[in-house]
């Protein structure tokens, strides 16, 4: 009989513990939640979360980034325009000054460090910054070797034949690097929404195009896959020559062809304007009694783009919003 009542106390004791290990349990939970009256236990910061390492392949090869990168080399200007869209114009340490567009020209502040001109970066001065990376386009592609032995080196030119879907590439691996994916695709949104309108303009219009630029006095015109044949292959306007050379300089031209295909309307890019070289205007030269013939001229459609997006930069989420936004207010 003792032995029974002993193993019944034994019991007891046993279910009472284990009765108070699940109030405890319950009180840190979900009986708070429920109205208990435990104080619930504050959640420990989250702790910041570590850089993560990604690896892009590009034109040139292939580089691993470290994400959050708070020291960054920008050749691109266009690449330039969508950091500062994205607010992040504090990890930008140095671009080349010297050609800077005037939507850009914040840059020129002695807080940023002058990385060189567009086509021969400075090289010394770039090792010295120790920067995390560095972002290069086509005008600095030659010199991709040297400058991935100084940082991660990122090339992220745009290539004219698939014009949207590097662009769009581009800005999502900014995207990713920083941490700003949603951003980037309300930006891109915005982008494609406006590119649909001018496209639908275009079908509807039945009306052609050609593209120059007028530099030193000389007119070069652009086609499709080139430069500016973003004009015609993602806006969707007609080409009024379907043979223009495709080149980085663009097909030579004569007023006397301008006359001959008789374009409906005449886009011009002025070069000289850009790079402040201009003695003469694009529209001084291409105004001329040859030119005055053309359907572009008499109907007032030749219209003179903004060189700063076209030539200097383009392929960023500034300028290739302004550069669609151009488009469709002169294609009208």
């Amino acid at each position: 009989m003792t032995r029974k009542i002993s193993l019944l106390l034994v019991t007891i004791m046993m279910m009472l513990v284990a009765a108070a290990c699940g109030t405890t349990s319950t009180n840190s939970g979900s009986n708070n939640a429920a109205g208990g009256s435990s104080t619930p236990t504050t959640p420990a910061p989250e702790a910041a979360k570590a850089p993560t390492e990604l690896t892009f392949k590009h034109q040139l090869g292939e580089t691993k980034v470290k994400t959050n990168p708070k020291k960054v080399v920008v050749f691109d200007y266009g690449i330039l325009d969508s950091l500062d869209k994205l607010g992040l114009d504090s990890v930008v340490t140095a671009v080349p000054q010297s050609n800077l567009p005037p939507y850009l020209a914040k840059y020129k502040d002695a807080k940023f460090k002058n990385a060189g001109t567009l086509q021969e970066p400075a090289f010394e001065k770039i090792n010295e910054m120790s920067p995390d990376l560095i972002i290069i386009s086509g005008r600095q592609q030659g010199h991709y070797a040297e400058l991935s032995k100084i940082a991660p080196t990122v090339f992220m030119g745009i290539d004219n034949k698939k014009y949207m879907e590097t662009f769009t590439e581009n800005m999502e691996r900014l995207g990713q690097i920083f941490g700003k994916e949603a951003a980037v695709k309300e930006e891109l949104a915005k982008i494609n929404a406006s590119i649909k309108k001018v496209k639908d303009t275009a079908a509807a219009s039945g009306k052609n195009a050609l593209v120059t630029l007028v530099s030193g006095g000389k007119v070069t015109a652009y086609g499709t896959g080139s430069r500016f044949g973003i004009i015609h292959d993602v806006l969707g306007i007609t080409p009024v020559e379907k043979n223009i050379e495709v080149s980085t300089h663009g097909q030579t031209i004569s007023f006397e062809f301008i006359v001959e295909k008789n374009p409906d309307y005449l886009f011009v890019v002025d070069r000289e304007t850009a790079v402040g070289e201009s003695k003469t205007t694009a529209k001084q030269i291409i105004e001329n009694e040859l030119v005055k013939k053309t359907n572009a001229f008499k109907n007032g459609k030749i219209v003179y783009l903004d060189a700063n997006y076209w030539y200097l930069s383009g392929g960023g989420l500034v300028s290739v919003a302004a550069m669609v936004q151009e488009i469709e207010k002169g294609f009208k």
